[in-house]
């Protein structure tokens, strides 16, 4: 099945990779821009043709039949936004206790443009001890990138700052939702 999503995403949709980083054993992704739900699927096609898995996080109101148990067997966590729960410590401990971890977050939080980046996806890593890789689509070249890997220090503010420039130069699918 790999060669086959290869072959979908390289060769019918032309689209391009330009990864230098290597998947460790754990890991967070940051995926960025989101401005549309085609980053899922984009997401999704890219993780079969390079043959990993990665758990997500989306909103709970997407996990209703049939697609809940679907997302749930893709690696789908659902998130309740509007309560405040120690998620990013659960994912961290979680992280800490398998031999392996991979889970993919948009910063952004939304497909809608925001420069107020969620930063749960930062500390989940921080607790954890684990790096983070920032993977960009840019739709405009039709490539998939990471040139990039970040080792959170702590110093939230200065470190989100140079993610969101890692990402300023990738043009979502609708780049008027995309702001840094």
């Amino acid at each position: 099945m790999q060669r086959f999503y290869r072959y979908v995403l390289y060769h019918l949709m032309g689209w391009k990779k330009e990864v230098t980083v290597e998947l460790p054993r754990k890991y967070i992704i940051a995926l960025a821009p989101h401005t549309s739900n085609w980053d899922f699927l984009m997401g999704q096609l890219y993780s079969r043709a390079e043959g990993f898995r990665c758990e997500f996080m989306m909103k709970k109101e997407w996990f209703f039949w049939p697609l809940g148990p679907i997302f749930r067997s893709m690696g789908g966590i659902p998130v309740e936004r509007k309560k405040h729960t120690s998620l990013t410590d659960q994912l961290a401990s979680i992280a800490q206790s398998r031999e392996a971890f991979g889970l993919c977050i948009t910063p952004e939080g939304t497909r809608k443009p925001t420069s107020e980046w969620k930063r749960g996806f930062y500390y989940i890593a921080l607790k954890a001890n684990i790096p983070i890789l920032l993977f960009g689509l840019d739709y405009g070249s039709k490539r998939i990138v990471c040139t990039k890997m970040l080792v959170p220090n702590g110093d939230a503010d200065a470190q989100m700052q140079e993610i969101k420039q890692y990402y300023k130069s990738f043009q979502g699918k609708y780049p008027q939702n995309f702001a840094i």
